[in-house]
């Protein structure tokens, strides 16, 4: 299992591509998810686990591993499932996301494949507000599942969105912005909703996008109807995950910046990404920033930045 991830340098390969390597990975049956490859660490045996007194019941214990101690979330149980039971024939996910490392107890892992964002979509409308998809795809005719893993980290251990009273109570943003609105785009409704609630004290004006294709087309209108020369005439800023169902953050942005009436638009990508290749996807794409998630001080301070640029 150690070799079922090649080196993170290839991986950059995909950028603006809009393309995605998925892990396929099984819970107790049959249904198939998959997770981001360039948000794992590593697969393995799971280890044995100690036991955390009053811990969230989702989290099975901590692991020992490479010097770090790490918590290990049974999958199956923060989706709603019934908990994983034989753990020692099980393997954990090591990943990455929102500046933190965690393992995911999965029951078997299978292999990687090649995507285009393009068939990853979004889920269906019918699964609900409290579903934990965040899309859907399909491989070898079977549908795969992808979880909204910021949203069982969120339920966890959940995110602080105040920002610090200093940022607030200058009021350079409002000034900066006028009427103007700041865009975001990301398929998590969690992290939709943790954006938004960091800028309201500041007083910003949002519009929200589920991805980024959706985005586009949204940006492409208000382009055509509201603005006589260009976008920053009615949207300051667009603050976009990279992580996407139909298009990715990347190509979005390389989109905006190959349109003449969007390219003046500033972009942040604001993503549980992380990882030592992320000034050379800014400049591959043409993004004015990055920003790992969520720090609602940082976040706000990069938005200030870059509004007062225009």
């Amino acid at each position: 299992m150690a070799g079922i991830l090649d080196s993170v340098n290839q991986r950059t390969q995909l950028v603006g591509q809009n393309r995605l390597e998925l892990l396929l990975f099984r819970l107790k049956g049959r249904q198939r998810f998959g997770i981001n490859v360039f948000k794992v660490r590593e697969v393995l045996q799971c280890p044995p686990l100690t036991n955390m007194p009053k811990s969230n019941s989702y989290v099975r214990g901590v692991a020992h591993i490479r010097g770090q101690t790490i918590s290990v979330i049974d999958m199956s149980l923060a989706v709603g499932g019934p908990p994983i039971e034989d753990i020692t024939n099980c393997f954990i996910i090591i990943a990455e996301y929102n500046r933190s490392v965690q393992g995911f107890l999965v029951g078997a892992v299978e292999r990687i494949v090649n995507m285009n964002w393009e068939k990853i979509m979004p889920p269906p409308s019918g699964a609900g507000r409290y579903s934990y998809l965040t899309a859907v795809t399909e491989i070898e005719k079977e549908l795969v599942e992808i979880l909204d893993v910021e949203k069982i980290l969120n339920e966890i251990c959940p995110v602080n969105t105040e920002v610090s009273q200093d940022i607030v109570s200058d009021g350079e943003m409002q000034k900066d912005l006028g009427e103007r609105i700041v865009f975001i785009a990301d398929d998590s409704a969690v992290a939709r909703n943790q954006v938004k609630r960091a800028l309201e004290p500041l007083g910003v004006q949002t519009e929200l996008a589920k991805n980024g294709k959706e985005a586009l087309i949204r940006l492409r209108e208000i382009a055509k109807d509201d603005c006589q020369n260009d976008i920053t005439e009615r949207v300051g800023l667009l603050i976009s995950d990279v992580e996407m169902p139909e298009m990715d953050g990347y190509t979005l942005t390389a989109e905006i910046k190959a349109d003449p009436k969007l390219a003046p638009l500033h972009v942040i990508l604001h993503t549980s990404l992380s990882g030592v290749f992320n000034q050379a996807m800014i400049e591959k794409v043409g993004a004015d920033d990055f920003i790992a998630k969520f720090n609602p001080d940082e976040l706000a301070t990069a938005v200030k930045k870059w509004v007062h640029c225009d």
